[in-house]
């Protein structure tokens, strides 16, 4: 039984294609279909869906910085950091830009709204998708790439 979870582990950690693909998943879960549904639901009032998606998209947010540093220890430990370094940079400067910049904005615009004001118009929400969409297309490339060499290498 030790020995099975040791082969398990080692197998996750020597591939970051498992991690690329649960963390696509979230994301795309909460950013490309849960969010759009939320907003199309006629019955919550406008302010009650800017609330929930700011509570929301703040966890999102550290479940994929969670998602981010398992990322960079699984291609630092498998010894593949030379041949993931640079989509490790994307990933590190989209995640950060998103939590250091973007997210704050949108949480404090989703504030004005739940507050009955209107926020002025912004490229915000614009910066923060085209990001998010880059990352789900990088996530996707890297677990599809790495499970190609993953199957090359068995």
């Amino acid at each position: 039984m030790a020995s099975n979870l040791a082969v398990r582990l080692r197998r996750v950690f020597s591939n970051p294609a498992r991690i690329c693909f649960v963390w696509f998943r979230m994301t795309a879960g909460i950013s490309v279909l849960a969010t759009p549904v939320r907003f199309s639901a006629e019955t919550l009032a406008r302010e009650v869906k800017f609330e929930v998606a700011s509570i929301v998209f703040t966890a999102l947010n550290k479940a994929e910085l969670v998602a981010l540093v398992f990322f960079l220890i699984v291609i630092r430990v498998s010894g593949a950091a030379a041949r993931w370094w640079a989509v490790a940079g994307l990933l590190v400067l989209i995640v950060m830009a998103q939590s250091v910049f973007l997210l704050p904005e949108l949480a404090a615009r989703a504030d004005m709204i739940v507050r009955g004001l209107e926020p002025p118009p912004s490229w915000v929400h614009g910066a923060y998708s085209t990001l998010e969409l880059t990352k789900l297309a990088i996530l996707f490339v890297t677990g599809v790439v790495a499970l190609g060499w993953e199957r090359n290498t068995n």
